[in-house]
């Protein structure tokens, strides 16, 4: 077998047995009539040393591998005081089963720093180096715990088309393309169809989507592709309803990352706290006075006072970020937006488009937006007039609309950011760090 051991599973019970490990050659070093090969897989490293007087063709053999090799190893495992990992494996065979080609591209384990674009390019060795497929295995358990949780609260997951009649969100930057004799755009969300599920019976769905957003930015912080948690649930009396779903869901996810993951956080460098309940509720008002006081008076600043309507920029964020988390909240909902800048969809505060106020929500961590989230338009004359106060026609609309003439119950959801969930949790640099390939305004490759 090429592998009947992975490297962290080698223990005592197999001492003086015959193993394969199976991996990157990740160094070789040559001292006198010893030969160590360092291996990694993907749960940790091995050591082989190979005497040259027992075996001396795979001593020979051993200084010609190039690193980054794929290998495996076979031969005696011996447990030993001597070895870094407190054993060893004693080879009777050697297989290159694929010699990586010289030089490297990139170094995988080279202590010299090698820049995001060039990483990027070449991100299959990326992933090799522990701490980033640290971040990935992180990521794995941010999803797997919030599918477990929303799940376990009643949530049938669903797969809906990332093909869309008309733009989801509504603007101009979606992704346009012919779609035979028509014209199509990729969705910027799955919204539209997450709704039209609430008419189903079904109640409560989710799915892990992919959002295309057609944005000329070239930030840290943004991709224009993306993947997200979006759930919807129906039969709800307002938009708490959803919030208290979020915030069970965002324990969930923090709670297991702090528990599984500790090895994983320690590569990276974060701590990830399980959070405090409930979270904190400020409305959209009382936000932008605590960002205008503190901007006058405190490090941070802003161009000018923020007034109502305005939207909660970057800078303002962090602000009113630093001025809860010194209050205790690392976790908290702005909620009571201003109706104005909300998606069609969102329900205003009252009975029509004529109040001010929406009720719609985002979740920021620690200064930085995770989430937006809102009880949506349920009674289909009322869609109509939101997707009118955007700018759009209904009749683009009229198989989404369609759904809402025939029983739709009350709803709400949100959308998740899988990527900012991880750049802010893990404290990284750019939101680049947190996905395979990222796709954004210059990067089509690989």
């Amino acid at each position: 077998m090429i592998r009947t051991r992975y490297a962290s599973e080698v223990n005592e019970a197999d001492d003086g047995t015959t193993q394969t490990i199976a991996g990157w050659l990740q160094d070789v070093r040559l001292m006198g009539n010893l030969a160590f090969l360092v291996i990694r897989d993907r749960t940790g490293i091995a050591q082989a040393t190979v005497l040259k007087k027992k075996v001396p063709e795979l001593h020979e053999l051993a200084g010609q591998i190039q690193r980054e090799s794929a290998v495996s190893i076979t031969g005696t495992v011996q447990m030993s005081d001597k070895a870094k990992l407190g054993w060893e494996i004693l080879p009777d065979n050697i297989q290159v089963l694929n010699e990586s080609e010289a030089p490297l591209p990139m170094g995988v384990v080279d202590r010299v720093g090698v820049d995001l674009d060039t990483r990027l390019d070449n991100r299959f060795l990326d992933v090799r180096r522990p701490e980033v497929a640290a971040i990935f295995k992180i990521r794995h358990e941010v999803i797997h715990a919030a599918g477990e949780y929303l799940r376990d609260k009643g949530f049938l997951e669903i797969h809906t088309s990332c093909i869309n009649a008309a733009s989801s969100e509504g603007g101009t930057e979606v992704y346009k393309f012919q779609y035979f004799e028509k014209e199509a755009f990729l969705a910027q969300s799955p919204q539209l169809y997450k709704q039209m599920m609430m008419a189903t019976g079904f109640d409560r769905v989710f799915e892990f989507a992919r959002y295309f957003r057609a944005e000329k930015h070239n930030t840290t912080r943004h991709l224009n592709e993306s993947t997200a948690i979006d759930f919807e649930m129906a039969w709800i009396q307002n938009e708490e309803d959803v919030m208290k779903v979020i915030e069970g869901l965002m324990n969930a996810i923090w709670t297991a990352v702090h528990e599984k993951r500790q090895e994983e956080l320690a590569l990276v460098g974060a701590e990830v706290p399980i959070p405090k309940l409930p979270f904190l509720r400020i409305t959209y008002t009382d936000a932008i006075e605590k960002i205008n006081k503190a901007s006058l008076n405190g490090d941070r600043k802003l161009d000018k006072p923020l007034e109502f309507g305005d939207d909660i920029g970057t800078e303002a964020e962090r602000i009113l970020g630093d001025v809860l988390m010194k209050e205790g909240h690392d976790f908290y909902f702005i909620t009571k937006w201003p109706l104005a800048p909300k998606p069609f969809y969102v329900h205003p505060e009252g009975k029509d488009m004529g109040s001010k106020l929406c009720r719609g929500f985002d979740l920021d961590y620690r200064g930085v937006e995770l989430l937006s989230g809102a009880q949506r338009i349920h009674e289909p004359e009322l869609l109509k007039e939101g997707i009118k106060r955007v700018g759009l026609d209904p009749t683009d609309f009229e198989g989404y609309l369609t759904s809402f003439r025939y029983g739709m119950p009350p709803h709400g959801g949100c959308g998740i950011g899988i990527e900012r969930i991880l750049m802010q949790m893990l404290g990284l640099p750019n939101i680049r760090e947190a996905v395979l390939f990222p796709r954004d305004r210059t990067r089509l490759y690989p």
